[in-house]
This record gives C-alpha cells, structure tokens and sequence, in this order.
C-alpha cells in the first residue's frame, strides 16, 4: 500500500485522489469554502499540500489526517480574532485542526480564508510580507 506522505503531488485534484474517502470528502468541502471566499486566488500546491496564493503571496494551506484536517497559518491576530468561535476546532501553535467527526464549519472556513487574505493583502501593501507557510515559514 503506499503511502500519501511520500507521494510528490502536482495538483489539488491529486492530492485530494490520494485521500481516505472520509478525509477526501471533508477537504473537498474545506477546498470549496476557500474557492468561493478567495475567487481570484491561484491554487496550487507548496509543502506538498493545497495551497491558495493571492498577489504572489501564499495566504492558506490545508491538510488531511487521520482523525483532522487542518488549515494554516494562523498567526496571532488571526487567533486573536477565531478563538472563541464556536464549534469544533483548536489552535495548535500557528494551526487550526477540525476533527472529521464534526461536519466542516464551511462558513467559520470563509471567513478565516477572507481574514487571511486581509493579513496578505496588507502586508503587501505595507511591504512587509510575513513569512506564509504553513508553520510560519516561507518556502
């Protein structure tokens, strides 16, 4: 059986293909939350996992597991602002993690998305880009 993580991924469509059923299903509807709050956004794939870039600038990933799915970065103003909203999730460092027993909070996902995109847009407008991966680093 191979393994998902060792697996060079070129496209959102692949990475998705190699996904559990289960987890495939969930990132699929996270994948379209970003799409519709970030329509002019480029998608690609960084670190090996879906990413979204607007201007040049990556401004969210997300990530499959076993028992979650993730989405990246969240830097402290974005925490600041998510942390108690209701639902199923937790901040874990600069992440946030969905369980998949829960049904994806598709409108929470939106709105983090078009946060983000404000973080990014502002940073390029001051030129001071943050570092944008999906543990903070740039890559």
């Amino acid at each position: 059986m191979r393994t998902v993580a060792r697996i060079r991924f070129r496209s959102v469509d692949e990475y998705l293909g190699a996904q559990p059923q289960a987890v495939r299903c969930a990132l699929e509807q996270v994948r379209s939350a970003i799409r519709r709050a970030l329509p002019g956004s480029e998608e690609v794939i960084s670190y090996n996992i879906p990413a979204y870039k607007l201007q040049g600038e990556r401004v969210l990933f997300f990530a499959g597991f076993k028992r979650h799915y993730s989405i990246y970065p969240a830097k402290k103003r974005l925490i600041e602002v998510f942390k108690g909203e209701p639902g199923p999730h937790e901040f874990k460092g600069s992440t946030i993690r969905f369980p998949l027993s829960e049904p994806v909070p598709v409108k929470l996902i939106e709105r983090i998305a078009k946060f983000r995109a404000g973080e990014v847009a502002e940073s390029v407008k001051t030129g001071t880009p943050g570092k944008s991966g999906p543990r903070g680093r740039s890559g």
